[in-house]
């Protein structure tokens, strides 16, 4: 006799695998080992992300409309970029713009990248009539605090010859005017929600330019540089507006953006994952589950601190639901995953016959750790 798989649908809702597969190619893979030990069961694929690179994807996948727009990339040369559409609502993903992978070459600009192209993206979604913008930071190249972002929206940054300034960190040391111009009236009746997974300020030792710079080609003279062009930037802003926000939570997101939307675009800020589940409709794609399974491609002491599964697993477990995890590696001892809400975990690792199969093979071994949870948790 087969089987018999328990009743009630599940749920798979990975983020991607960074650098082998999108978080869309991992749930079609679950799910269709899920499907082999399982046969009956309903599996309804939901690919999730935290805001960072994987966020349009992810809506892609949920059903919004895919809309390409010709940008300026981190060095101001053009790239071919989308956002993505459904009703009033549009998602803009700064990395589509001014990530890292946006880097002609991959040669790091750590002192002239920008995110000029981010506010591209906005200004088109506005275009198309959306009313709420949500707006995922992670994975930029520039360390601009979003200057690019607003000079594409409408408003001058001179300095003190009344000379626009040219694009990335370092100029903004020259900065002596802040001219809003036609913000207000280009960002009038529109929402901007950025989702956002990090707490960090604009300045200091946990600043963008202190944490995040290095990884962006910076070196200690040239972090100097962009320290000083991002308090200048923070002290104009607060003269302009009234208010000083460089200290608050998520301003250090994507080298200063989130600070510039917080400041000048009036943005509020939301856990990445918990926007995006609500975007995505999480909660009622997860009613009557049976299971929820998530993962990345490393499950470790970061996933538990606002990562997307840990996001997955906590709402699995306010709808009652169990959730298992499937990841590349898997640094977590048991005790520490099921602390974390899973009721079981496999790694690719430990289902790879060779070294490096977890890479090469990540499709498939996807497929067969979908398989082994179904086998353990869905068939009597």
């Amino acid at each position: 006799m087969l089987p018999t798989p328990r009743q009630g649908h599940v749920v798979v809702a990975p983020d991607k695998f960074k650098g082998t597969l999108e978080g869309a190619e991992v749930a079609a893979r679950i799910a269709a080992g899920i499907r082999r030990a399982a046969p009956g069961t309903e599996v309804r694929e939901l690919p999730v992300a935290d805001g960072g690179e994987g966020t349009l994807a992810a809506a892609l996948a949920a059903g919004f409309d895919r809309v390409p727009a010709k940008v300026a990339g981190p060095t101001g040369l053009p790239v071919a970029a989308a956002l993505a559409v459904r009703g009033d609502t549009a998602v803009v993903e700064l990395a589509q713009a001014s990530g890292l992978a946006r880097l002609p070459g991959g040669r790091a600009a750590p002192l002239a990248a920008g995110s000029y192209g981010v506010g591209q993206l906005i200004a088109r979604a506005v275009s198309l009539g959306a009313k709420r913008i949500v707006l995922g930071l992670g994975g930029s190249a520039c360390t601009d605090g979003g200057a690019g972002m607003v000079q594409a929206l409408g408003v001058r940054l001179r300095d003190a010859d009344g000379t626009e300034l040219p694009p990335g960190g370092a100029a903004l040391r020259r900065l002596a005017e802040i001219d809003p111009g036609p913000l207000a009236d280009v960002l009038g009746g529109v929402e901007i929600v950025v989702a956002c997974d990090v707490d960090n300020p604009l300045l200091g030792p946990r600043g963008a330019t202190a944490v995040y710079g290095p990884q962006k080609g910076a070196d200690g003279a040239d972090l100097l540089v962009l320290e000083e062009g991002l308090t200048r930037f923070a002290d104009l802003v607060a003269e302009a507006t009234g208010r000083d926000l460089r200290q608050a939570p998520g301003a250090g997101a994507a080298g200063g953006v989130g600070f510039a939307a917080l400041a000048l675009l009036g943005a509020t800020m939301r856990p990445g994952i918990e926007l995006l589940l609500d975007l995505l409709g999480f909660d009622e794609a997860v009613r009557g589950a049976r299971l929820v399974v998530t993962g990345e491609g490393c499950l470790d002491a970061q996933t538990l601190h606002g990562k997307a599964p840990a996001g997955v697993a906590a709402a699995a477990a306010r709808a009652g639901v169990r959730v298992a995890a499937v990841a590349g590696r898997l640094e977590l001892g048991e005790p520490e995953w099921r602390a974390a809400g899973f009721a079981a975990a496999i790694a690719l690792t430990d289902l790879a016959e060779r070294p490096g199969d977890s890479m090469t093979k990540a499709a498939e071994l996807a497929e067969l750790a979908g398989e082994r949870l179904a086998a353990r948790l869905l068939v009597r």
